[in-house]
């Protein structure tokens, strides 16, 4: 993508963590993220689509804005945060467009899948 295609357009998504190590583990179990070490306490993560990255830090701080992750398979992606040590904070809900779930990973950030089939 140019520069110019990229103008205004959100490029980095960055989470808190206080295990680094868990939460790439979390991530590539659970979504299939790819990750790359950036010296000690930050990897940072492709998804395919969007980058981040995972900074160390003393604690975690919840909140903020939501990051919503699309999956074909709602059942199957719930499934793997519950296997991982995550947890659903907001179960299955129907919106206009779809269905979705909020969940914590391991370290408390809170994110959504959404699905257009149930």
């Amino acid at each position: 993508m140019s520069q110019e295609e990229q103008d205004r357009r959100i490029d980095y998504v960055e989470f808190g963590t206080t295990d680094v190590e868990q939460s790439k583990s979390f991530y590539t179990s659970v979504f299939g993220w790819k990750f790359a070490d950036w010296g000690e306490g930050y990897a940072s993560f492709e998804d395919g689509r969007l980058s981040g990255g995972f900074q160390q830090v003393e604690a975690v701080d919840v909140g903020g804005p939501l990051v919503v992750i699309y999956a074909k398979d709602l059942g199957q992606i719930e499934a793997g945060v519950r296997e991982h040590g995550g947890s659903v904070v907001k179960e299955t809900f129907s919106f206009p467009g779809g269905w979705r779930f909020h969940f914590a990973d391991p370290e408390g950030n809170v994110l959504a899948v959404w699905s257009d089939r149930e």
